[in-house]
């Protein structure tokens, strides 16, 4: 549930319409939605050797040109840590002991690509770079091992008893421009995300467990920021679902939204 802790903080500015994501490709085929977030600027970029770093450019360069206003959001791991798939993590340790980098534990090690050209085509246009953080409490288990993230379900339903962000803003000017220093650069803020998970998850004195350094603030938002949506979208759904031609138009929505969007977004990505 990561991406809904960037909404959250977006939605905290009033500015939750202006949040835009760098995804994974495969994600463009998710029904209806796959299409809503490549209208809406979304991102798509593969892994590796099959990135399209022309395309990537070309999709921000539309951006700046329009000089739409942004937060664009991006997970340098390229996947997200999971402690029951072992081998993801193994393997990302084995690439970084490989390449000389320092081992990170509680994170993967981060891919430079996608991000470069992120700051790299935006540098004349992005006010600064914010570094996120973020841990969940209630994810470790008796044994002092920690469990997966929260899903969905147990995000909305409260099982996740706190959730705990730690934010750090980085001027354009301290971040190297070349690939290859980039790369160190953004493996140094992943040294730093993993001392600050460490001392979260494994501090030995459990005073300091659960918690980041500094003076945390507790965030309330408040109902007027949520309410008119949700009694917006509900109505109209709710509206739909009442009548045998509302659902039919319901089922329809998804069904002919999705077709029409995966044929589009691979047309035109």
């Amino acid at each position: 549930v990561d991406w809904i802790i960037a909404d959250m903080l977006a939605m905290r500015q009033n500015a939750i319409g202006h949040v835009r994501y760098v995804l994974k490709d495969g994600l463009k085929w998710l029904p209806l939605y796959g299409w809503y977030f490549s209208q809406h600027g979304g991102v798509y970029v593969k892994r590796s050797a099959k990135f399209n770093e022309k395309e990537m450019r070309a999709k921000l360069q539309a951006h700046v040109k329009a000089e739409i206003p942004m937060y664009l959001v991006i997970f340098p791991e390229g996947t997200r840590y999971n402690p029951e798939i072992p081998k993801v993590i193994a393997d990302s340790q084995s690439f970084a002991e490989k390449e000389g980098l320092t081992v990170l534990k509680h994170v993967l090690t981060p891919r430079v690509k996608a991000t470069h050209v992120a700051i790299d085509t935006m540098k004349d246009y992005l006010d600064a770079v914010y570094d996120v953080t973020v841990a969940y409490e209630g994810t470790v288990d008796h044994k002092g091992q920690r469990k997966v993230a929260p899903s969905m379900t147990e995000f909305l339903c409260k099982e996740c008893p706190r959730v705990h962000i730690f934010v750090e803003r980085i001027e354009l000017k301290d971040i190297p421009e070349e690939q290859i220093y980039m790369r160190r650069w953004l493996h140094e803020r992943f040294e730093i995300k993993d001392k600050l998970l460490i001392e979260f998850y494994d501090a030995k004195d459990s005073k300091r467990r659960n918690k980041f350094p500094g003076k945390g603030v507790h965030s309330k938002l408040s109902l007027k920021k949520t309410l008119p949506s949700l009694l917006f979208l509900g109505g109209l759904t709710a509206s739909m679902l009442l009548t045998e031609s509302g659902r039919k138009l319901y089922v329809k929505t998804w069904i002919y939204g999705t077709l029409i969007g995966c044929l589009w977004v691979s047309i035109k990505p």
